[in-house]
């Protein structure tokens, strides 16, 4: 790999050009892997913009997160015989309070494990 410079001053800088990124459209966890990134790697973040390679493992991390999220939520509900969806069997309050529940708890997880590391 050839890498060109130019003269400015008395230093010689690379002719650097970072590639157009595709628009890609990031969910909660993708952005808050980009957060986690920016703050607390520096080095890893600079090296993904470096090689090109930062919104492919955005993507990644977020879309994983999403499944491993609904996994972790239906595992739970099916561990408590609780329904996954509304059917109307039990009070709703309750219900809604039971999937924030599991949420809660997949979400922790799901930071733990793939966000803030």
């Amino acid at each position: 790999m050839d890498i060109t410079y130019h003269k400015e001053g008395d230093y010689l800088i690379p002719d650097l050009i970072v590639d157009e990124e595709n628009n890609v459209n990031l969910g909660k966890y993708g952005r808050a892997r980009l957060q986690f990134l920016k703050e607390h790697r520096r080095g890893l973040w600079a090296e993904l913009i470096m090689t090109g390679e930062l919104t492919k493992h955005l993507k990644d991390i977020d879309d994983n997160a999403t499944i491993k999220v609904k996994n972790i939520i239906n595992s739970l509900a099916k561990k408590d015989n609780f329904p996954v969806y509304y059917n109307g069997m039990i009070d709703q309050l309750e219900w809604v309070k039971t999937m924030n529940n599991y949420k809660n708890v997949a979400e922790e997880v799901v930071y733990n494990e793939l966000i803030y590391c």
